[in-house]
């Protein structure tokens, strides 16, 4: 029996992963953390993690950045591997997740969704074929999304990165310069509205040819699901380090 914990069980994620593991028989989840600690689903949950004395498989975060400090150091002292979900970290505190990785196995992704690491392997060959096509990014989300551009942008954006043979220059918004578009910028463009759960896709632009490539996610679940097939791999990772879906699907399709 897996056992998890969910980080930020009573927000929307949160109740994703909560809900798709109630119809799962091999997965429990002991314990949830919120900053407001009630109790909707049948387990404790606690604001202060250091609360849970339990034991645990792995934790799952689907909550914000700000606490993330907690949260890496009940990881850490407790010896539980980590499923970060949330984006949006600065880089103090991506530095914080590194040095926590050297203690604690720590399993990290902007997109916990299997189309959308396909996709970045799709791009990256894309890539490296399409040479001097311009590139964009763009990607869509609802109203309450806090951070732009999201954090699959910015992974769909490194993995562009790894097969171009120049370093590329990110750009975020034109309307403050009046000058044509240089040849090893990849634009990035954030759209915020309704319900959108999130869309990305990556524009290759050409002579007389348009390549576009995108991802659609139709329910949060889609995340929540991916997110427990990260926790059952990292519950059995006995190595502390960084682990990303590559990872995950190199172990499913061995």
């Amino acid at each position: 029996m897996l056992k998890i914990i969910v980080s930020g069980c009573n927000g929307h994620m949160g109740q994703s992963v909560v809900g798709i593991c109630s119809g799962l028989e091999d997965v429990e989840i002991v314990a949830g953390f919120n900053r407001t600690p009630i109790s909707r689903n049948g387990f404790p949950v606690y604001s202060d993690p250091m609360e849970f004395t339990g034991e645990a498989d792995a934790v799952i975060d689907f909550s914000n950045p700000a606490n993330l400090i907690a949260l890496l150091r009940f990881s850490v002292e407790r010896q539980i591997p980590l499923v970060l979900c949330t984006t949006g970290y600065s880089e103090q505190q991506l530095a914080e997740i590194d040095e926590a990785a050297q203690k604690v196995p720590v399993f990290k992704s902007g997109n916990m969704s299997l189309g959308v690491n396909l996709m970045m392997n799709l791009i990256r060959r894309a890539a490296s074929v399409l040479s001097g096509f311009d590139i964009e990014i763009v990607e869509r989300h609802h109203r309450r999304k806090v951070d732009a551009p999201s954090g699959t942008a910015l992974m769909l954006a490194g993995s562009l990165a790894e097969a171009l043979p120049y370093e590329p220059e990110l750009v975020y918004e034109r309307h403050s310069v009046r000058q044509p578009r240089g040849g090893r910028e990849i634009g990035v463009s954030s759209i915020r509205g309704g319900t959108i759960v999130g869309e990305h896709e990556v524009i290759f632009a050409g002579l007389d040819e348009v390549l576009e490539i995108k991802h659609s996610a139709l329910s949060r679940d889609v995340f929540a699901s991916g997110a427990i097939t990260a926790a059952r791999y990292i519950a059995g990772v006995s190595r502390p380090g960084m682990y990303d879906m590559d990872d995950a699907l190199s172990e499913i399709m061995k």
